[in-house]
């Protein structure tokens, strides 16, 4: 839950122009929002998480001046804060994100952005309102650096276009290191809900598809009978609206001699040429994954991506947020990969 990628500095604004806040420690990716948007050079004004010690990862931003507070609303009440930052337990981000969206200030929660379409329906309407931004920290692309680094590569065209995408997504349960709602459904929304948001907005993002059907999903708990609520395997397949095809594995069995959290792995097939993106290891070899495998027309190559690329998504972002543009993320892409992980998760709960 606490995975962290190393972040160089990549300041894109003066000290102090981007002011934001950390909250809801619930989900350790909130350390990896934090630092992100950190190292683009936004400011840390405030942290709220009440469980002090979650907030040791972030000791040097308190002594740097990141000013600790006991109540939310201290946060929302301050007109110089432009975002507040979050990764509340699933089925609570969105109530706490249209608090923010209320008093002025854009939103970037933690994946799934939402449990349910009633919660997305709200955020749709709020947004269009108060023509504030909600933006959801999909980590699996904008947090690794091969991931983001074959879409740059499939937007020049080195693979033509994109006809199929095949991602495997394994994780480690570590049981017993998990809070409680990490095991009852009605707070994490189901396994294609939750990680499935991950590998739908890389279908979106690869494909530069807007909209998908989904053909087939499928859940299951078939090996923690201990935990009822858990889902612990999850699949779906999707056509999506430029006529590819996508299919995503999901699942809480990254075997215990893995050294890493999980072999996250994607295959985009296009019509010039393929590649195959090892995210977080390379099996059997050293120095880790971060590594894109290209073949086209012209090349057979390995691609390094580690500590070459950083993590421009979060730079952009900040941008967005003082520009007023869209050029990390538009908000239709962000809630439409939530929407068909949760349109997924609604057939294979059906099934």
């Amino acid at each position: 839950m606490n995975y962290l990628p190393a972040m160089q500095p990549a300041p894109v604004v003066e000290h102090g122009e981007f002011v934001f806040a950390s909250t809801h420690f619930d989900h350790g990716h909130i350390y990896g929002q934090t630092r992100g948007l950190v190292n683009a050079g936004g400011v840390c004004r405030y942290i709220y998480e009440p469980r002090a010690d979650k907030l040791e990862p972030l000791r040097d931003l308190i002594q740097a001046g990141a000013k600790v507070v006991d109540s939310f609303d201290e946060i929302l009440d301050d007109p110089g804060v432009h975002l507040v930052t979050s990764a509340a337990i699933p089925n609570e981000r969105a109530g706490i994100g249209l608090r923010v969206l209320d008093a002025g200030k854009d939103y970037f929660t933690d994946k799934s952005p939402f449990t349910t379409l009633d919660q997305l329906e709200q955020a749709r309407t709020k947004v269009a309102s108060t023509h504030r931004k909600y933006m959801v920290c999909y980590s699996e692309r904008l947090c690794s650096e091969s991931a983001w680094q074959a879409g740059v590569l499939i937007h020049q065209g080195v693979i033509g276009r994109v006809l199929q995408i095949l991602n495997l997504a394994p994780h480690n349960l570590a049981a017993a290191s998990r809070p409680d709602w990490f095991f009852r459904k009605e707070c994490y929304g189901g396994i294609i809900t939750d990680i499935g948001s991950h590998q739908f907005e890389q279908f979106l993002a690869y494909s530069g598809a807007t909209d998908a059907t989904i053909n087939f999903a499928r859940v299951a708990n078939f090996g923690n009978p201990a935990y009822p609520g858990l889902e612990d395997f999850g699949e779906a397949s999707l056509t999506l609206n430029t006529g590819a095809s996508a299919y995503s594995r999901l699942d809480w069995f990254n075997p215990k001699a893995s050294r890493t959290w999980g072999d996250g792995r994607t295959f985009i097939l296009g019509d010039k040429g393929y590649m195959e993106l090892r995210k977080n290891i390379d099996v059997t070899r050293e120095g880790g994954g971060n590594k894109i495998f290209l073949v086209n027309d012209e090349v057979e190559a390995e691609i390094g991506c580690d500590g070459k690329i950083g993590f421009p998504f979060f730079g952009q972002f900040i941008l967005d947020v003082l520009n007023r543009t869209e050029n990390a993320m538009t908000q239709a892409h962000a809630f439409k990969a939530a929407e068909l992980s949760m349109q997924a998760q609604a057939v294979a709960d059906r099934l």
